[in-house]
């Protein structure tokens, strides 16, 4: 049956026969013969046409197209190159790649190789070289040391004159400079300014707590100086040096804060026209002469102090390349080490990855078809700026499929491979056959209706069938041949038993298409019914062909209206079975 066909009757069906007799309370059958013949299945639905492949070319990486090679609605081949990004800086990669590659392998061969007769020279004058090193820094330490204490010696000679001089100068009463009685001369020299200015006593007092710190330090120092020989160990004797530097350094300070007080005072005495005590000139010079021998003391101890220490790491650096230089000696005569070698390959191995990694980062700046089809849409040009992820060109295939949806119900009834025909919209009187290649294993639901897609491919390709347009599918879900079939209106029901009615002598057409009367009733027979679509259904036993069944009865009174309701795609409300179902008008 047609598609027209089918729902022109499922139209009737639906809205019900209406028909004015003046049968004067007839009852009217309508009869149809049993017959053989194939009774096909089929669900229907509608949809839309697409490509049965279709996939958005974007670039893996970013910038500028340098090349583009299909225009829109070009037909390309699979692998055909589609568009080209400047890929200056992929293949410098490749480039880079390739050179490590081709050092590693120089580095592994050469470790591999047996050390020659010029490196084993080589690592031995390195040895030789190392231990030359560190005995010279032994004999510099040892020379340093031994200066370093003829240094100390010679502080230890001017520095008792210093200490004693610097007491002398501040803690005894000098008639000379005017002080009277018991007050000590670093006293007079700080009350003399307090009246002009406050800063007189921190002055006084900084150079008391340093002299005082000086000496302690002079005596602790002196004490050691006298312990301590020439032939005493090198600690001890590089102890003494830093202690006597320290001891220098605080008798400097203290000899220097004496003369800041004592040009204090000069100097404010003269601000105020006041003659400072020549004596003061005197001390003065006598505390230039101190630091003047204190700043070469310190002068010789430091440069002694930084020899020593550069000796000892120089020492020390001589250590390390003996080891290094005896285990590189020895790792020739061996050969190369397991390990080494491993790691040599492992750096391989590396590189060649690394090549590897730049030779597909390089592809990502090309775009070939992976599939033959056609450019549907092209949407860069040369010199455009991409960045990875940009649309750049879809390509759909030149198949078609048809995408239609189906209602949880129908859609059970579907399997891959079922057999489809198909009828288009805006072709009129097309019809292309099918067959089922994809069902939906995840429905969708929309406010509250649950649907499946199913993806129908084309047997025949016709160029008037574009993608997006409207198609409609029946899909066939069972075929049986040489069956018994019947209208599907004939078939009653009855609890679980089915029934038609059945004349036992076939009736005599009096040629009204409302049907024919008959004195005697038909009679109920029990059928049992196979298969059934929306017209016909399938008898398994009961009938025979040629069998005359009821498939409407009609039951009218004069001038009344009588409704003549056949089944629908939808069932009817007694004893429904399949798509089709029975009535009763009676």
């Amino acid at each position: 049956m047609s598609f027209f066909v089918l729902f022109v009757f499922i139209a009737l069906g639906y809205w019900g026969i209406k028909a004015i007799t003046n049968t004067n309370g007839e009852t009217r059958y309508v009869t149809a013969s049993v017959e053989k013949g194939a009774l096909v299945v089929s669900i229907t639905g509608s949809g839309q046409v697409s490509a049965s492949n279709q996939v958005d070319l974007k670039p893996k990486a970013s910038g500028e197209v340098v090349y583009v090679g299909v225009q829109n609605g070009q037909e390309v081949r699979a692998g055909a190159l589609i568009a080209q990004l400047d890929a200056r800086d992929a293949q410098r990669a490749i480039r880079d790649a390739e050179a490590s590659l081709v050092s590693a392998k120089l580095s592994l061969e050469k470790l591999q190789k047996p050390a020659d007769n010029l490196s084993i020279l080589q690592a031995e004058n390195s040895l030789i070289r190392a231990k030359e090193s560190k005995q010279n820094a032994e004999d510099a330490i040892a020379k340093g040391l031994e200066d370093g204490f003829n240094t100390v010696s010679d502080v230890f000679v001017d520095a008792p004159t210093i200490v004693n001089g610097l007491q002398d100068l501040l803690y005894l009463s000098s008639p000379g400079l005017g002080a009277s009685g018991s007050q000590w001369n670093l006293d007079f020299y700080a009350n003399a300014i307090a009246q002009y200015d406050d800063v007189a006593m921190i002055f006084r007092n900084d150079v008391d707590v340093k002299y005082h710190d000086a000496r302690d330090l002079y005596n602790k120092n002196f004490s050691d100086y006298k312990s301590t020989s020439r032939l005493s160990d090198d600690t001890k004797i590089e102890t003494l040096i830093d202690e006597t530097y320290d001891t220098t350094r605080s008798l400097a300070d203290a000899v220097k804060s004496t003369t800041d007080l004592i040009r204090l005072y000069q100097d404010k005495l003269s601000e105020h026209n006041r003659t400072p005590a020549q004596l003061s000139t005197t001390q003065i010079s006598t505390l230039n002469s101190y630091i003047t021998k204190l700043n070469s003391h310190l002068s010789g101890l430091l440069s002694i102090k930084n020899s020593l220490q550069n000796n000892k790491n120089t020492l020390a650096n001589a250590d390390r390349a003996i080891l290094e230089s005896e285990a590189s000696f020895a790792k020739l005569r061996g050969g190369a080490d397991i390990l080494d070698i491993q790691s040599s390959e492992l750096a391989l191995q590396q590189r060649k990855n690394a090549l590897l990694d730049a030779k597909e980062k390089l592809v990502d700046y090309f775009m070939y078809a992976p599939f033959a089809g056609t450019i549907a849409k092209l949407n860069v040009k040369r010199s455009d700026a991409v960045t990875s992820g940009t649309l750049a060109a879809t390509l759909i295939t030149k198949q078609k499929i048809a995408e239609i949806s189906l209602n949880e119900v129908d859609v059970s009834k579907i399997k891959v491979g079922q057999k489809t025909t198909l009828t288009f919209d805006a072709v009129s009187g097309l019809s292309i056959a099918g067959s089922v290649a994809e069902v939906d294993t995840v429905g969708t639901v929309s406010q509250g209706v649950v649907t499946y897609t199913v993806k129908i491919g084309f047997d025949t390709q016709d160029d008037r069938i574009k993608p997006g347009m409207s198609v409609s599918a029946a899909i066939i879900t069972d075929v049986k041949q040489d069956v018994l079939i019947v209208p599907q209106s004939s078939v009653k029901s009855q609890g679980d038993t089915y029934y038609v009615e059945i004349f036992d002598s076939p009736l005599a057409s009096d040629g009204d298409i409302q049907g024919t009367t008959s004195s005697v009733l038909p009679q109920r027979r029990i059928v049992g019914v196979g298969i059934s679509n929306d017209t016909s259904s399938e008898i398994i036993f009961g009938l025979k062909e040629g069998d005359q069944v009821v498939s409407r009865t009609i039951t009218a009174t004069t001038q009344k209206q009588t409704t003549t309701q056949t089944p629908s795609l939808f069932g009817s409300p007694s004893g429904n079975r399949g798509g089709g179902g029975t009535i009763r008008t009676r």
